[in-house]
Order: C-alpha cells, then sequence, then structure tokens
C-alpha cells in the first residue's frame, strides 16, 4: 500500500481542536476523505472517518442518534434504560463519546495506522508551513 496523494483542509478558528481535515488516495486507487486532524494533550493525531450510532425508537421505530432523550421523528421519550449514565470521569466520559461512533474506514494493523498518521501529519505539517 502506497499513498498517492494527500490533501489537507485546514480548520478556521485558534481555538478548535480539530485543526483540518485530511483526504488520502491510496495507490492512486482508492480515495478515504475526512480523516480528521485534532489537537491531543500532547500531540497531533489523526482520526478516522466515523458516523454516529443510531438505535430505533420503542414507539415508531425511526432510527435517531444513540443515547438520544426524545425520537426526532414522533417526539415520544426514550426510555433512560436506553440512555447512559452520565460519567463525571474524564476517562469514562471519552469512552462513552466513542461508543457513540463507528469508524467507517480504518487500517487493521499498527504498522498501517502509523503510516497513515505520519504521511497525513507531514502534509498537514507542509501545508501549515504555507501559510
Amino acid at each position: 500500500m502506497e499513498i498517492t496523494e494527500v490533501r489537507i483542509f485546514s480548520k478556521e478558528g485558534s481555538n478548535n481542536k480539530l485543526k483540518a481535515y485530511a483526504t488520502i488516495t491510496i495507490d492512486n486507487a482508492f480515495v478515504v476523505r475526512n480523516i480528521k486532524i485534532i489537537e491531543g494533550k500532547s500531540s497531533l493525531f489523526i482520526a478516522m472517518p466515523s458516523r454516529k450510532i443510531k438505535e430505533p425508537c420503542p414507539k415508531c421505530s425511526h432510527k435517531n442518534v444513540i443515547h438520544s432523550k426524545f425520537c426526532n421523528e414522533c417526539g415520544s421519550q426514550i426510555p433512560v434504560s436506553a440512555q447512559p449514565q452520565v460519567s463525571h470521569d474524564p476517562d469514562q466520559a471519552h469512552d462513552l463519546r466513542q461508543s457513540e461512533h463507528k469508524d467507517i474506514a480504518h487500517p487493521i494493523t499498527a504498522q498501517a495506522r502509523e503510516y497513515i498518521q505520519k504521511k497525513v501529519l507531514d502534509a498537514y505539517q507542509a501545508e501549515k508551513g504555507k501559510l
């Protein structure tokens, strides 16, 4: 696998942890869009494209974003048992946010993740240097 192109799309605003989006092309044949470049506590990292998980309303079966309090279709309250317990522990809160999303595309091996992250972050730094 070779990443043959990386495009960076910077985000406006200096107080935002989301610094940019990236699109990569693999082997001039496959594109992955919406890779996020995020400012972490100690360094930049990437987050692969993901979508929010949805669950059906018990009354009308409309698919709502997981952990919703009310159905977007019929307005019924979604039972509390389906909602998460609120945690003040930052690690548990982070795990809860993670469980609300499912990756659309992601590397299977650590080596592939490191390769993609290095290529994307190198392109981000080069783009940032142009400004």
